[in-house]
């Protein structure tokens, strides 16, 4: 009789542990949560040291043998992974050099500077003296710490006063993150430069245009294999996104030019037995590609989207790859040609005065084939209390669709977002013009957790 893996997952939430009992072989697996994604994620502050200890003295009480450590969250979880893995000894993952090179927004694009052109222009800020971007780059642009998740923080500027704007809203906050990253920063022999620089600076890059495309695949036995094209496809008139499409109705030769970008990337990081995602755009008219972000793991928003399409959640690879097993990803054996996650968005700042109630949710499921919901916020919350928010808008809902076509995969959607019944308190003081306001660009690449 197979005996089964024990699997611990940092951060293992309902919605991800459905899927990771959906997989194709998940009898072979027993999955066992490690800490909870509310002390990982949700609090003021992120206590990096106290977390590490507390998984590791779980791990270590554990009566049976560990197997894998497994994660698809940003940070703290995908620097606690490596961390904890070599703590554990002997089990398979990538390693905190090469997660931290991607991660650092100004060491990977240095890393990318090395093997590649298909990067745009941008330089460091000190957010604590700096006034002015750094020479050579120009506005409009985004500036963002060298370190943040969900694309928090991240502010797109077309001029010195709203860059000046976004520092002062910057620095008391970037300490949030930034602080427990320089936590991780220690456990490295970091370059010089980056030993200065520290995990509490800022990156300025100029902003570019086209359509924003996430390649998925995993790095096995040093070699990059692509499974898949997401694209994210924002609101008109924002740079909030309303939704990420997969499969891209991309030619096959840009994918070759986003999987080529990639090795060589993956390649100069040294980064292995991972899966990971890059995030890109693709200017039509001019035919030219820029990487946005590098990151060192795969995209747990685009779970369902591969399950629906694929036959089987990206979370597979990340699983194999972390018992040393080929990933053997599945592809078009889904029930759906075509997956869609939708955020549901407020964009003014407020009380939840009203949530959807279970019924309503669960009718409009039934209703309707190929449909997921997710609610985000409820009954109580503050919405610009709630983490994982951009800086443009506040998610109040995830929606999963699937469909045979494009026109389908809104309705569903359409469907959904006039049947939710939210209801808010307005809080006029703390309305979205409070910050930055966003502009007809696209906005960098989100960390969704």
């Amino acid at each position: 009789m197979c005996v089964a893996d024990d699997v611990f997952v940092l951060g293992l939430d309902n919605h991800n542990h459905k899927l990771l009992k959906d997989l194709p072989d998940a009898s072979q697996y027993r999955f066992h949560p490690l800490l909870t994604i509310e002390e990982l994620q949700y609090g003021e502050q992120i206590p990096l040291r106290e977390l590490l200890e507390k998984a590791q003295t779980q791990l270590e009480n554990f009566d049976g043998s560990v197997d894998a450590i497994i994660g698809f969250w940003d940070f703290p979880v995908s620097t606690m992974v490596p961390i904890l893995c070599r703590r554990l000894g002997g089990l398979t993952c990538a390693s905190l050099d090469a997660v931290v090179k991607c991660e650092h927004k100004y060491w990977s694009r240095l890393e990318q500077q090395q093997v590649i052109d298909e990067y745009p222009a941008f330089g460091l800020v000190d957010p604590a003296r700096d006034i002015d971007p750094p020479e050579g780059v120009n506005y409009p642009l985004w500036v963002k710490p060298v370190k943040s998740s969900s694309s928090a923080l991240a502010f797109g500027v077309s001029n010195t006063g709203e860059f000046r704007d976004a520092l002062e809203q910057i620095r008391p906050r970037i300490g949030r993150i930034g602080a427990p990253f320089e936590v991780v920063l220690e456990h490295l022999d970091l370059p010089d430069l980056i030993a200065e620089i520290g995990g509490q600076a800022c990156v300025a890059e100029e902003s570019v245009s086209g359509r924003q495309l996430t390649i998925e695949g995993y790095r096995y036995h040093g070699q990059t294999t692509i499974y898949g094209v997401v694209e994210s496809i924002t609101y008109p008139d924002s740079p909030s996104f309303l939704r990420f499409q997969y499969p891209a109705s991309v030619p096959d030769q840009v994918c070759d030019r986003m999987a080529d970008v990639a090795a060589r990337v993956l390649e100069q990081v040294e980064l292995n037995n991972t899966t990971f995602n890059i995030e890109f755009f693709w200017d039509e008219a001019s035919d030219t590609l820029r990487v946005l972000e590098v990151n060192p793991r795969h995209s747990q928003s685009h779970a369902e989207l591969f399950e629906q399409v694929d036959g089987a959640p990206n979370h597979q690879g990340m699983l194999r790859l972390a018992l040393g097993r080929d990933p053997d990803m599945p592809r078009r054996a889904g029930p759906y040609p075509l997956s869609a996650k939708w955020f549901l968005r407020h964009w003014n700042d407020g009380v939840v005065r009203r949530e959807p109630t279970d019924d309503e949710v669960t009718a409009l499921e039934r209703e309707l084939d190929g449909v997921t919901i997710d609610l985000l916020a409820h009954q109580g919350d503050r919405l610009s209390a709630l983490t994982s928010q951009d800086s443009y808008s506040y998610k109040i809902a995830n929606i999963y669709t699937a469909a045979g076509n494009e026109q389908q995969l809104t309705a569903k959607f359409e469907r959904c977002a006039q049947t939710l019944s939210f209801e808010f308190d307005q809080s006029p003081s703390s309305r979205m013009h409070s910050r930055v306001r966003p502009r007809r660009q696209r906005r960098p690449p989100q960390e969704e957790p």
